[in-house]
């Protein structure tokens, strides 16, 4: 593979050629341009991303108090040490990539404002075909490429999921959606109503309630947030003796690790202590009758996100009576606000929606395979990050209950080492196929629903692809398995098929 990418004239236009191209250049996007210009120094690359500068989730999401629900010396890379507090602002993630961009010169490898629109794979010619459209000229430029690394991440960035309710063109007042956040939205003295019980909800309302006069929190059932100090009191001690901030940063993520991977254990074999664990923190804030009508879950921990709340800054602002909770359901918008079902009225001067993400399989890229359209609802995955009959595709999907990142670095290892590969043996592709003694297996959800389901993965669970009852044609979702399972992965299996 060569270092540099080459240029091809076609009668009308020229096309550029890469070994490998990224798709997207958030936390992902990023971290696999990294591990191929350290693991696989010589192969040319490039980045192609649809915004005007990196971050990806970090940089589309723009509302007050936006906050990472990871820690992250586990968000972090491996390879980059994390020396602020766990729980880290959307600026602080974005200087973090910056440095990383920075200190391996992979600025010059990122074209920003390149949205893709199709990517076609020829058998005929082992390549990937790219048309993308520049933001700044309105050009469609093409591209070939080897291999296709998929980092855009699982939703749409330029929308996010509202519900239709009824009568929400009567309403007079302004209804924003975090993912889409005015920069001069002006919610001083105004009343506000969040609708969500997710990790936004309880990022934003505490965030804006200092200015508002009032922020109500409305909420269809409520959800487990886990509240304490926004500080890691081992890596304060090994910063007090002076330990060097690549130890500190290895040693905290193998304890939080450590840490976390009892905790989902503990959560699936007795919830209904975890439950109580995590309802104990609640309370050390708020009153029992608060507690139980607007903080007790009926479902296990860990059937979804667990988000943490630093300092229990949601908790004090109810307490502090600037903000307050409400569990019901939405009748219909009115004129001044919204009728809920037990008939009462919240009146609103503005109603955020944050109510989650509208699930983006692929990037809305029409993929196509030989002239053929790419259902990808109709592919079996490999491990969750590459796809039966999909050559020389990897996408990179991470973790529900531990840091997305994390999954991230193993994958990027794992390209490193199939490209390597490939090259001994020659081979131009590799598409993933079931064995003989797949083929019969059952074919089942990309994730079991009952032990995973947020709202966005229901509604788009149509559109992924099927897993098998196998560990190796699912992806288990399980980061303390895989860290052993992916390095160990056979690149010879009957499983790669190559040409």
């Amino acid at each position: 593979m060569s270092a540099t990418a080459t240029l091809e004239r076609t009668q009308s236009q020229t096309v550029e050629h890469f070994d490998v191209i990224i798709v997207g250049a958030g936390i992902s996007g990023i971290g696999g341009a990294y591990h191929l210009a350290t693991q696989r120094p010589g192969t040319s690359y490039v980045v192609l991303e649809t915004q005007e500068s990196f971050g990806g989730t970090w940089l589309t999401h723009k509302y007050p108090g936006i906050r990472s629900d990871s820690d992250l010396y586990t968000f972090g890379y491996r390879f980059k040490p994390w020396t602020g507090t766990p729980i880290a602002t959307a600026a602080e993630i974005l200087a973090y990539m910056n440095e990383v961009i920075e200190d391996n010169d992979l600025g010059g490898h990122i074209r920003y404002g390149h949205r893709i629109t199709s990517a076609k794979w020829s058998s005929q010619d082992n390549l990937w075909s790219l048309e993308a459209v520049r933001s700044d000229t309105g050009e469609t430029v093409r591209l070939t490429t080897n291999f296709l690394w998929m980092c855009q991440g699982y939703y749409r960035h330029s929308t996010g999921y509202t519900p239709e309710w009824e009568g929400m063109a009567d309403y007079k007042g302004q209804i924003v959606h975090p993912q889409t956040w005015p920069e001069n939205l002006d919610y001083k003295g105004k009343k506000v109503i969040v609708i969500g019980s997710g990790a936004t909800a309880a990022t934003l309302a505490p965030a804006i309630a200092g200015d508002c006069e009032h922020v109500t929190v409305l909420q269809r059932s409520p959800t487990y947030f886990i509240p304490g100090r926004n500080a890691n009191e081992l890596a304060d001690t090994l910063r007090q003796l002076q330990i060097d901030e690549t130890w500190i940063h290895e040693i905290v993520r193998r304890k939080i690790l450590f840490d976390q991977a009892g905790f989902t254990k503990r959560a699936l074999e007795e919830p209904e202590v975890v439950k109580q664990e995590l309802l104990a923190g609640v309370r050390a804030f708020l009153p029992e009758d608060q507690v139980v009508k607007h903080f007790m879950p009926t479902y296990r921990p860990w059937r979804q996100r667990i988000a943490f709340i630093p300092d229990g800054d949601l908790f004090q602002g109810i307490r502090a009576g600037k903000a307050s909770v409400v569990t019901d359901e939405i009748d219909r918008f009115t004129e001044n606000g919204i009728l809920l079902k037990s008939g009462e009225t919240l009146e609103a001067d503005i109603i955020v929606t944050a109510t989650g993400f509208d699930l983006n399989v692929l990037g809305d890229i029409d993929f196509a395979i030989d002239g053929q359209p790419l259902d990808f609802s109709k592919t079996v995955t490999y491990r969750g990050m590459m796809f039966t009959g999909v050559p020389n595709l990897i996408w990179v999907f991470g973790y529900f209950r531990a840091s997305w990142t994390l999954r991230a670095d193993l994958i990027g290892d794992f390209v490193a080492r199939l490209l390597t590969h490939m090259e001994a043996k020659g081979a131009k592709r590799v598409t993933p196929a079931l064995r003989p003694e797949d083929k019969d297996m059952p074919l089942l959800p990309w994730i079991d629903p009952e032990n995973f389901n947020p709202g966005y993965l229901m509604r788009g669970m149509h559109l992924l692809p099927r897993s098998g009852d196998k560990d190796d044609w699912r992806h288990t979702q399980d980061y303390w398995a895989e860290k052993d399972a992916l390095p160990a992965i056979d690149l010879d299996d009957p499983a790669f098929v190559y040409e």
